[in-house]
């Protein structure tokens, strides 16, 4: 069983930067200064096992009025198999302030079929979004 929480005081931010810059395909070397300001600027959701270790991780970068963007999500290897994804995913979405926004959106390589299961499709119209792409930003080269 985890607890889903977005309190910032219980997130273990060591583990969450090591995973990012270790382990992700999408932040690869990433700072931990840049992974500080991120989750002190964003929605943060933290997972946790009984004893409180963080288990898995969901950021969201929202004005909470119109807009939400889910990224930096992972669920640590040793707890993947557990449904925590779609517990973690649950949280996020019925957040009180996530609710009524004109648009989520996010970006993911290989779990589609998980956020699917939580309303999001491919872009209606994706000829409508452009992107600024900086492929290396951290300088180091990336699996990416």
């Amino acid at each position: 069983m985890f607890t889903i929480s977005t309190d910032p005081a219980r997130l273990d931010v060591a583990t969450i930067h090591r995973y990012l810059s270790y382990d992700s395909y999408w932040a690869q070397n990433i700072p931990l200064a840049t992974v500080e300001r991120a989750i002190a600027n964003s929605l943060n959701f933290g997972a946790y096992t009984a004893d409180g270790r963080q288990a898995a991780f969901a950021r969201v970068v929202t004005d909470r009025a119109t807009f939400a963007w889910l990224c930096d999500v992972f669920v640590l290897p040793e707890f993947q198999g557990q449904g925590l994804s779609k517990q973690l995913m649950g949280a996020v979405w019925s957040h009180p302030e996530l609710q009524g926004l004109r648009r989520h959106l996010l970006a993911t390589l290989d779990a589609h079929s998980l956020y699917r299961q939580f309303g999001f499709q491919d872009l209606a119209t994706p000829e409508r979004y452009l992107e600024v792409r900086r492929a290396n930003p951290y300088g180091v080269p990336t699996k990416n």
